[in-house]
């Protein structure tokens, strides 16, 4: 028999163990899901906070993101992600990795470097800035563009 879920949360066609049907309700499993809030504090410090992929040429355009509210385009190759839900301190590991269009040079993504005009650029709360460039040392607007931000 298949087991199948009632409308009114209620499973019927279990038949392991010897558990009777009506014994288990949509509201039991859900009340026993895994949360980020049940989940330990060492647990919830290896998860990633924020990420996203976007193109980071013409008109930046996200493509997919998580807690990345929007991407600011500073200048070329100079972009910053900003955050939905703001970072509980300006502690987090930025991770990444870029690509400029098919057939073109690798690109290279810069976390936390100098802005254009040679100042430093730390992290916020609020925001990471980045940087792609060419091994060479120019910077270059790239196609693909993925962030990650553990905290």
């Amino acid at each position: 028999m298949p087991i199948s879920i009632a409308g009114s949360g209620t499973i019927t066609g279990i038949s392991a163990g010897g558990l009777p049907d009506d014994c288990i309700t949509t509201a039991e499993i859900a009340a026993g899901a895994v949360t980020y809030a049940k989940i330990g504090t060492t647990e919830q410090g290896q998860l990633c906070k924020a990420w996203v992929n976007f193109n980071g040429t013409g008109t930046v355009a996200i493509r997919a993101s998580y807690n990345v509210s929007s991407i600011t385009d500073n200048a070329v190759g100079d972009y910053t992600v900003n955050f939905t839900t703001a970072m509980p301190d300006a502690n987090y590991v930025t991770t990444g990795s870029c690509q400029r269009e098919s057939g073109a040079a690798e690109g290279i993504l810069t976390i936390y470097s100098v802005n254009l005009s040679g100042a430093l650029v730390s992290p916020t709360t609020t925001a990471a800035r980045i940087n792609t460039s060419v091994r060479s040392g120019g910077t270059i607007d790239s196609a693909f563009v993925n962030v990650a931000i553990f905290r």
